[in-house]
Parts: structure tokens; C-alpha cells; sequence
């Protein structure tokens, strides 16, 4: 999940398998038919990758596509810069709150990353392409 023009996208919408909770290993035999990879030619300034566990709260399957009422919170917690140690109490707090414990009983993890965009130079064309 990265973010877009209009709201936060997703690189690829999550394959279940068969089975729901279904788990893909780059160490099974045919792990190539299963492996997706999305290149993104445009300059992101806030991912997330999620485990299954969190699929419900964070995606809306009716709609395919993301909740980006999950999302938006989250991301502006990282980007206020509070201390890590404060930052990772509170994520800690709301992933073992009883709200979101009450629709997983799944994994739960999830990486978030963002950047100061105001730092990073803009994504120029190739001149020889």
C-alpha cells in the first residue's frame, strides 16, 4: 500500500489463496507463480506492508481498495516524530486494543514508512531513454 493521487493505492490487491489465510513461502517449490512484485515509477512518500491478521480493518473488500481511515492516523503519527520509544508504545496500544483484536485473531504486524518529501529531489525523466 503506498500513497496516491487519490488516497492510499494498493501495489496489488492480497491473493488468499484456496484457503483464507493462506501462507505463501519463498522457500515452496512453486513460489514463483505466487510472487508479485509492482514497480512504482513515481516518487512514494508513505508505505505500508500488512500481514493478513489486518486485512479487515485496513482494505475494504467490497470496494477493493484501501480504508484510508485506517491509514491516515497512523501515517500522521509517524510524520509528528514523537520519540520512537512513545511512537511504538501507542502503535503497540492500538494493535492489542480491544477494537481491533475483536475483528483479527491473526497475526498482526505492520511496517509503516514515511519521508520528508520536502528532502528528496524530484524524480527527473531519463534524457537518453
Amino acid at each position: 500500500m503506498f500513497d496516491g493521487e487519490a488516497g492510499y493505492e494498493l501495489a496489488f490487491w492480497p491473493d488468499n489463496g484456496e484457503y483464507a489465510n493462506t501462507t505463501r513461502f519463498l522457500t515452496d517449490d512453486d513460489y514463483r507463480r505466487h510472487l508479485r512484485i509492482d514497480i512504482v515509477a513515481r516518487q512514494v512518500s508513505e508505505l505500508a506492508v500488512l500481514t493478513d491478521g489486518l486485512q479487515m480493518l485496513a482494505l475494504d473488500f467490497a470496494m477493493t481498495r484501501v480504508h484510508d481511515r485506517f491509514f491516515a492516523p497512523l501515517f500522521k503519527a509517524v510524520r509528528s516524530g514523537p520519540s520512537e520509544e512513545t511512537l511504538r508504545a501507542s502503535l503497540l496500544e492500538f494493535m492489542d486494543s480491544k477494537r481491533v483484536n475483536e475483528r483479527t485473531d491473526d497475526d498482526k504486524t505492520l511496517l509503516l514508512a514515511t519521508r520528508n518529501t520536502s528532502d528528496v529531489a524530484p524524480i527527473l525523466p531519463d534524457p537518453t531513454a
